[in-house]
């Protein structure tokens, strides 16, 4: 992706103060979230300016709404304005009247060559301090990627974590009856703006996957009825043809460093795990049994990998070392389980599992303890994990419908992402870069 911000400022957070404990703990289950006051922005640019203004803390404030640990407070109760906050600074004893924790206030300037300056501060009401602040400098079509920007600082400040509002989910926008269902490549930021498909719907395509530097994706598509892997630019709208991998039927994940990828492929009637570089196109099989190995996935550090496979009698989950040493089953519960994702943060391994009649979404340790479901449905799959590994999204298929979900690793707040059509088989990206 190229880059959209022209420059970023100097920051220009000052002391925090002492009395300063503004913070959100995240590894909690349900919990109150906190109360937040996100003003309009100040501006004396002009119209466009002001529509900026105005917009850009609604994003924010959508953003931090939808993580389920913060509140925005109804502007309507606020009572010292943008332009007042400007000029005479904040008058703390007015925001803590309203039960506000923290503030969020801006300004939006333009320079002479019309590029716009965007600068936010964010406040500590009861500390009366400025927690954190940064300015940029862009051009103006770019204000929504700025407010995802902010968001990112606004979350990592208070909560301790890296933010992911700045990234994009690319999926598989499904329409058409069942027995001809059109499938596309499509990609929209986070919270299903700036919507645009990638590919045509004239072949089918199935299960995209982000490169680690967000601006290659790998998807498997069928060719003249074979399944094909291709890598698609996303800058420049290029696509390049991995190869054609009879009996696949996952696209490949990418290695940590984007160098190779992994992937399952069917030879002589067997499936395996094979790996790939990428500059040589060479593959090297890691896994030879008459078993079903398939769905393998890096940890970040790419010193493991793990997999599902059939052969212990059930579907269930495996580790094994990046060479393909150490195989290990690590799922025991009941029921089958498949589609391991490893956690960015490598923590945690997601999965999909089917017990008594139902799909679930879960999480266990690497080790196989701590075993969590977080969702289920009738038919529940395709987690993808947020670059800061404390959220996931998926796809649900209920009355014949598939809609893209997102939800906390703690199993809360879950919510349905907007796609124009049917959606399924998300990948989140890293953070834009």
């Amino acid at each position: 992706m190229k880059k959209l911000i022209a420059f970023v400022l100097a920051l220009i957070a000052l002391p925090l103060s002492a009395h300063a404990q503004v913070q959100v703990n995240v590894t909690s289950g349900q919990m109150d979230p906190m109360p937040v006051a996100i003003t309009e922005f100040y501006s004396a640019a002009g119209a466009a300016g002001q529509d900026m203004a105005r917009e850009m803390p609604r994003i924010i404030q959508n953003n931090l709404e939808r993580t389920g640990l913060f509140k925005p407070l109804n502007p309507t109760s606020f009572i010292q304005s943008p332009q007042s906050i400007a000029t005479e600074g904040v008058r703390f004893a007015e925001w803590r009247a309203i039960n506000a924790q923290a503030l969020v206030t801006g300004t939006v300037t333009t320079s002479p060559d019309g590029r716009t300056r965007v600068e936010f501060r964010l406040w500590d009401v009861y500390g009366q301090a400025q927690m954190s602040g940064m300015a940029y400098t862009t051009t103006p079509q770019n204000w929504r990627r700025i407010a995802h920007i902010i968001s990112d600082e606004i979350y990592k400040r208070i909560t301790g974590e890296n933010g992911y509002f700045d990234t994009r989910i690319v999926y598989i926008a499904e329409s058409g009856p069942a027995t001809s269902r059109s499938k596309r490549l499509a990609i929209m930021d986070q919270d299903g703006a700036n919507h645009h498909y990638l590919t045509d719907g004239s072949y089918l395509v199935l299960t995209p996957r982000f490169s680690p530097n967000n601006q290659v994706i790998t998807y498997m598509a069928y060719y003249k009825r074979k399944p094909r892997v291709y890598l698609y630019d996303i800058d420049t709208g290029r696509q390049e043809v991995l190869g054609d991998f009879p009996g696949m039927t996952f696209a490949p994940r990418f290695s940590p460093d984007g160098g190779k990828v992994i992937m399952s492929m069917a030879q002589n009637g067997n499936s395996d795990i094979y790996t790939m570089d990428l500059r040589s196109r060479q593959p090297r099989r890691l896994t030879d049994n008459s078993a079903i190995d398939t769905s393998p996935s890096y940890a970040p550090d790419g010193r493991q990998i793990a997999f599902e496979s059939d052969r212990g009698g059930t579907q269930q989950l495996y580790t094994m070392n990046a060479d393909g040493s150490n195989q290990q089953r690590i799922s025991f519960g009941d029921g089958r389980y498949g589609n391991p994702v490893w956690s960015p943060r490598g923590d945690l391994i997601a999965f999909t599992k089917l017990a008594g009649g139902k799909f679930y979404i879960g999480v266990m340790r690497p080790d196989g303890k701590g075993e969590r479901l977080i969702t289920t449905a009738w038919h529940v799959e395709g987690p993808s994990w947020s670059p800061n590994g404390r959220v996931l999204t998926y796809f649900k298929e209920q009355n014949g419908k598939a809609k893209l979900y997102t939800i906390d690793l703690t199993g809360y707040n879950e919510r349905q992402l907007p796609t124009p059509q049917d959606g399924s088989d998300p990948a989140w990206s890293p953070v834009n870069p």
